[in-house]
């Protein structure tokens, strides 16, 4: 076998050997989706809970240290900086836990922001994986598996493009929600802590 032969058939084996993977975190990803959409719900409804009882501005609320009305994650961060603020903190160190804590909702983004990418670009590997056997299949003259690799290869485009979808929606809905708990944050550090470590 010459080596330009060798080549493409080396190349063959790893395309077809990526599709069963491919499959696999697929399923395990359409999985995921549709338990972070149950997470997203909850959220969505105890925001909206917040959202509807709320009966005046954040800085009147926090003046009269009434927190029901932020998102859970402002109110931890808002009991931590109550506990820092009885130790007379130096103000490197309030700006330090807000952003740490904004640091920590920043990165609850990342599962979705993850699968609005991987989503779509699996389904794609795995529409090009089995045309390629089913173009070969085709050669043959073997119809029948060359139309079991077409559904394949669309199905996992549907389910790629579905998965990358409800991710963008999940990830613009939540960006949203994290914009709002940082002017939080930093409104209850410039009332709490009279300015000290508001960022700039």
């Amino acid at each position: 076998m010459n080596p330009e032969a060798l080549l493409k058939s080396f190349i063959y084996i790893i395309s077809s050997a990526l599709l069963y993977p491919v499959l696999a975190i697929l399923s395990f990803l359409t999985l995921a989706v549709i338990v972070y959409a149950g997470a997203f719900c909850s959220e969505w409804m105890g925001r909206s809970r917040i959202r509807r009882k709320t009966v005046d501005d954040p800085a009147s609320a926090i003046a009269r240290g009434d927190f029901s009305n932020f998102s859970p994650a402002t109110r931890e961060y808002i009991k931590e900086l109550h506990k820092i603020l009885e130790k007379a903190p130096k103000e490197e160190e309030i700006e330090y836990i807000l952003q740490e804590n904004q640091q920590k909702i920043m990165t609850s983004l990342d599962p979705v922001r993850i699968l609005v990418r991987i989503g779509p670009s699996l389904g794609l590997l795995g529409t090009l994986i089995p045309m390629g056997t089913g173009l070969a299949a085709l050669g043959q003259g073997d119809m029948t598996q060359l139309s079991s690799h077409m559904v394949i290869a669309f199905t996992t485009t549907v389910v790629g493009l579905a998965q990358g979808t409800l991710a963008y929606v999940f990830f613009t809905v939540k960006s949203r929600w994290v914009e709002k708990d940082f002017r939080d944050m930093e409104l209850a550090t410039d009332l709490l802590a009279g300015g000290i470590g508001k960022q700039s």
